[in-house]
């Protein structure tokens, strides 16, 4: 397995836990699909967010890290989406 798969089945695993975590934190079920999902656009908005505002975890463990990042941006993007919807 190349670097590149590796890092994508990270990426997929970091967002499944992120989504999963998102949920419980606000409640609402959904399915390994759906915490994919939710997860994956967290990495992304959290990734975004934090960077643009200069924030930093002081998190050593990367994991950790970006769990807990992609947690932070799939609870923002589950509250844009209740609001809209």
């Amino acid at each position: 397995m190349n670097a590149d798969t590796r890092a994508l089945i990270v990426f997929a695993i970091v967002g499944i836990i992120a989504g999963f975590l998102a949920s419980i934190l606000l409640g609402g079920g959904g399915g390994i699909l759906r915490y994919l999902i939710t997860g994956i656009v967290g990495a992304f908005v959290g990734g975004y967010l934090f960077d643009a505002l200069k924030i930093n975890l002081g998190i050593d463990n990367r994991f950790l890290s970006e769990v807990v990042t992609a947690t932070a941006g799939a609870v923002i993007v589950v509250l844009l989406a209740r609001l809209i919807a």
